[in-house]
């Protein structure tokens, strides 16, 4: 397993090469300039001096370059710098948002904290609820339980965010007047009563998001599961005497767990890249908004930035669902 994990890893930073040259040349043969929202009063010298200000000016594989060294060397070396009070990094050029003239990490790290909340909290509600859904529907095929679970994920798997997200601001929010309509990122928790506005500001985001998680794992752990309880095995081990408990809950689920993990794993930036929309209709002031407003402003540092971190999301989650699949299952082996 640590060779398999190892000779990933090697392979990862080839892949993670290519995908970010994809990403530069698809913004590079993208519609849009970065200069086309200055004003018209601006003296064109003065705009040409602002193009070659931003990096405009030198060819594309020299940029590509340098935002490789950027982004893999001199941000790793600032973080460096700030965890441990060094200077490794001190007058050395960081990827800059041409919006805010700011670096794109800075801006980046600001706006996590925000999208953890809502959607790390999401993805966690939904994967708990789906689980001991997709168990007991198994267990119960055909029931009315089952086939309300079968509906309910029929919902989640039908209504987009956009759709959802609209209705419940219309039906809590508008008509009941339960819960803000707007998430307020400048909320400090401090005490009990704030921590009770955030809880209320965090429901409807959270509640749009775990529908879709929870819609789509409990199918996939649906089936799995009557797939391993027609097994000989299952049949073995209810004849030896076991409680149907034991069963269910320690031999069917282990095994009924190895497909569901990839689902569960690969979910993860699956989660970041949906939650996009839903920060907009709830004004969440985090990854997927900042990366909708990069692209509107042509930010296209931004861009690649926030897109080749999914891109580094899904390639690590790759290889955390494929390590797993041994850790469930001694039968798997990557020799």
């Amino acid at each position: 397993m640590l060779t398999f994990t190892i000779r990933r890893l090697f392979l990862s930073v080839p892949t993670l090469l290519f995908i970010g040259l994809v990403i530069f040349l698809l913004l590079e043969l993208a519609p849009g300039d970065p200069m086309a929202q200055v004003p018209l009063t601006v003296p064109p010298e003065v705009k040409e001096k602002m193009r070659l200000a931003l990096g405009l000016g030198e060819p594309g594989h020299i940029r590509f370059m340098k935002w490789l060294v950027q982004f893999f060397w001199i941000e790793p070396l600032n973080l460096f710098d700030h965890i441990f009070g060094t200077g490794f990094a001190e007058g050395k050029l960081r990827v800059i948002s041409w919006q805010t003239r700011s670096p794109v990490m800075d801006i980046v790290m600001q706006r996590i904290p925000q999208t953890l909340w809502v959607v790390g909290l999401a993805y966690v509600v939904g994967v708990l609820i789906a689980l001991p859904i997709g168990i007991y529907s198994a267990y119960r095929q055909y029931s009315v339980f089952d086939q309300a679970g079968t509906f309910v994920a029929m919902i989640g798997y039908s209504v987009p965010p956009f759709f959802s997200g609209v209705l419940l601001i219309v039906i809590f929010s508008v008509k009941l007047g339960w819960l803000p309509s707007i998430y307020d990122t400048t909320h400090v928790v401090n005490d009990w009563a704030s921590f009770k506005v955030q809880l209320m500001q965090m429901i409807m985001p959270v509640m749009v998001l775990a529908l879709q998680t929870t819609a789509q794992i409990s199918r996939f752990m649906r089936a799995s599961m009557l797939d391993n309880l027609n097994q000989d095995y299952v049949r073995t081990a209810r004849a030896k005497g076991m409680t149907e408990s034991v069963v269910v809950m320690v031999h069917v689920l282990r095994n009924s767990m190895i497909p569901v993990v990839t689902v569960i794993a690969l979910g993860v930036p699956g989660i970041f890249g949906g939650a996009i929309i839903t920060e907009q209709v709830f004004k969440v002031n985090g990854i997927g908004q900042l990366l909708i407003t990069a692209i509107q402003a042509n930010d296209l540092p931004m861009v690649q930035t926030l897109t080749f971190i999914f891109a580094i999301l899904i390639v690590v989650f790759n290889l955390i669902a494929d390590v797993l699949y041994g850790v469930l299952d001694p039968r798997i082996r990557y020799d």
